[in-house]
């Protein structure tokens, strides 16, 4: 007997969660021609055909030139963001090897003060809320004047050029103007989220010999205040290089809240004149002068600390923010994000454009799901960045913002952080707001940018990443180091980019670095993610490279069984991987999440099989399918497929990932019993 079908969309109750089905490739919004002349993109191209003789009739067009003649492309950016260096760069680009490329060399400058040359009085500079905070604006001015006097009190404090100022702070003001302060002096920024354990901060902290620390001795999420004294205080007590400490109040909290050891108040700082703009001296380094350390998210090992410079971020996020996001001066963007995540960095930012970003502290659900659409009305956001799994919750909760919010303001909603499926932007067009660019993009904390994503002047086309970004030679390369069309490869950047990492912190001979990303194409960046490039330029970025599904030497993408499982309305959530295993055997077991009351049965199971072999192919169906109560994800919404698999194949859950890189611990701990009990495979 026929396994049953599984009901499709606008057979249930809940049918409303559910976008339309629409079939890969398939048009879902074209840009009205007034939005495409007054883009940032065509202002560029304007300016390319008066200024350098250029003339470019198309994106494509223009994207070939960026990349194959990069000198006189990131000379162009130079030039027409008005980069003013206090000592002019001698050369472009001393040499195109990676690693090692030297950008703009002799050229001084300072980020910090980039983003300070915006400042004038009556002017807002970002604004801010938190759960407990209402929506509150920090004008230029008191941005300006409290970057100024930390700095001056960091200098007094004796810190230099070079130094390390770490911060573990939640999505604060004080995060904002610490890192500006720093980075005005030349110290060197490095951030964390302050719900990381004691472990996972010193992990990513004891490496970097911090002289200063900027701490929160609590912070508020999901309604509930969390006291990390305790943490803190081991953390201080085991930083050995530790000068001094700077604690940050918290909403609701005053100045006779419980004091860390060796501590003094943030308040305590500013009892202290203000620094006239002209009486303050930016610190003018070098190009390749570090800026700031990022941490990669953990979730494959240990974080890799990558440090960046003051010119290549500066370059990369006026030339990302302006063409891949099409924001001008004065709007107003939001990104849900965190300080651990390299999407902060890059909404702090946006100042550098004179574009106001919006921060949020908080639970993105907190006290319901209409919370971070009411801040996107009141703000009047016109572009919202989230994760794919911030649109699953939504779906899960049959939330629909549209019945709720006109969102008259809101032009643009971009997606990042996990690969995006066709579903879920039909379901954004459907059930948010018909007429805005919904623009999904991939890059990494490497290059604090996005390598791929929205390009405002062409169609978006269902599970389709717009095209390539300006300045990224990005291709997909097979095994045998080829450029493949239409073939599920490896994203391979193939020139050198200002803002890639100057370096690991602590990597002698840059062994980590070239380990991570030169080793399998020498010369050429591997990035570690499956990619296909159709001959539309269009992108799929489709999971990890580590977490490949290869069976019978068949590359297949996990994001395709996905895909195939979106519409099914007994599905949650999947988490899909292959094991190689000895004699060369393979398991490729299927977890799967389904709804509330729902159990997997023998017909579930079927018609499971049934769909992914029809819709993909024999090969992706799994050989054995489990229901679990959680799927695993990173704090920046990622499936930790690659920890999974780690476990299964007899890996230490602390050797697999660590436990600060989780946003649901116990989601792991499934799996562990699972790889013990081993019932399904052997590994010997």
């Amino acid at each position: 007997m026929p396994a049953r079908p599984l009901r499709r969309v606008g057979q249930h109750s809940r049918a409303s969660e559910r976008a339309p089905r629409v079939r890969t490739g398939e048009v879902l919004w074209r840009p009205h021609p007034h939005r495409v002349a007054r883009s940032n993109l065509a202002s560029f191209m304007r300016w390319l055909e008066l200024r350098k003789g250029l003339r470019f009739d198309t994106y494509d067009d223009l994207w070939v030139w960026s990349v194959n003649e990069i000198e006189a492309f990131w000379e162009a950016i130079w030039e027409y963001f008005l980069i003013k260096p206090s000592v002019p760069y001698t050369r472009v680009l001393k040499s195109r090897r990676m690693p090692g490329a030297q950008w703009f060399c002799g050229a001084r400058l300072n980020y910090a003060e980039h983003v300070l040359r915006h400042e004038r009085p009556g002017v807002d500079a970002f604004l801010f809320a938190g759960e407990a905070v209402p929506l509150s604006r920090v004008s230029w001015p008191e941005l300006g004047g409290k970057v100024r006097v930390l700095a001056t009190q960091l200098r007094k404090l004796g810190v230099k050029p070079g130094d390390r100022v770490v911060g573990c702070l939640p999505n604060v003001p004080e995060a904002v103007i610490s890192l500006l302060a720093a980075a005005s002096i030349g110290a060197v920024w490095c951030g964390c989220s302050p719900e990381y354990g004691a472990l996972g901060l010193l992990e990513r902290l004891a490496p970097v010999t911090p002289k200063v620390l900027v701490c929160c001795a609590s912070y508020r999420y999901g309604g509930k205040r969390f006291d990390r004294m305790a943490v803190m205080q081991k953390v201080i007590d085991n930083l050995p290089s530790l000068r001094h400490v700077i604690q940050v109040p918290q909403a609701g909290q005053g100045d006779d809240a419980p004091l860390l050891r060796h501590a003094v108040r943030w308040h305590a700082l500013f009892d202290h004149p203000d620094v006239k703009p002209d009486a303050f001296e930016f610190e003018q380094v070098a190009f390749d002068h570090p800026l700031w350390i990022l941490f990669t998210s953990g979730a494959t090992g240990l974080p890799k600390p990558i440090v960046h410079g003051h010119g290549g971020i500066l370059l990369e996020n006026l030339k990302h923010l302006s063409f891949n996001f099409d924001v001008h001066p004065r709007q107003r963007i939001f990104f849900y994000t965190s300080t651990a995540w390299m999407m902060w960095n890059f909404l702090v930012g946006a100042l550098l454009s004179d574009v106001v970003p919006v921060f949020y502290d908080g639970h993105p659900a907190h006290p319901d799901a209409s919370v971070l659409w009411r801040l996107i009305e009141s703000a009047g956001v016109t572009l919202f960045g989230t994760s794919p799994a911030y649109i699953r919750m939504l779906q899960r909760q049959s939330y629909a913002p549209k019945e709720q919010f006109s969102l008259p303001q809101l032009e643009a909603l971009t997606l990042a952080g996990s690969p995006v499926g066709t579903n879920c932007m039909a379901w954004c067009y459907e059930h948010i707001k018909q007429d805005m660019w919904v623009s999904p993009g991939s890059g990494g904390t490497e290059a604090c940018t996005g390598f791929v994503g929205g390009v405002v002047t062409l169609p978006v086309r269902a599970g389709e990443i717009q095209a390539r970004a300006l300045g990224c030679a990005v291709s997909a390369f097979n095994d045998r180091g080829q450029p493949v069309l239409n073939e599920v490869g490896e994203l391979v950047i193939t020139e050198p980019m200002p803002s890639m990492p100057l370096h690991f912190w602590r990597d002698p001979g840059d062994k980590r670095y070239r380990e991570a990303y030169f080793e399998r194409f020498p010369g050429l960046w591997a990035h570690g993610d499956q990619f296909r490039l159709n001959k539309r330029g269009a992108c799929f970025v489709l999971g990890r490279s580590d977490a490949v599904l290869n069976r019978h030497g068949v590359r297949i993408g996990s994001t395709e069984i996905y895909r195939a499982l979106a519409h099914l309305d007994e599905v949650d959530d999947a988490l899909v991987v292959n094991l190689e295993l000895s004699r060369g055997r393979f398991f490729m077991p299927l977890f799967v999440k389904l709804r509330d009351g729902v159990r997997l049965t023998d017909d579930i199971t079927a018609c499971l099989r049934a769909r992914l072999a029809e819709e993909c192919s024999p090969r992706h169906v799994p050989d054995r399918i489990l229901q679990v109560s959680a799927i695993p994800y990173t704090r920046n919404g990622k499936k930790m497929e690659v920890p999974v698999k780690r476990i299964l194949l007899g890996v230490p859950v602390e050797r697999a990932a660590g436990a600060d890189a989780l946003a649901d611990v116990p989601a792991l701990e499934w799996f562990v019993r699972y790889q013990k009990r081993q019932t399904d495979y052997r590994l010997g």
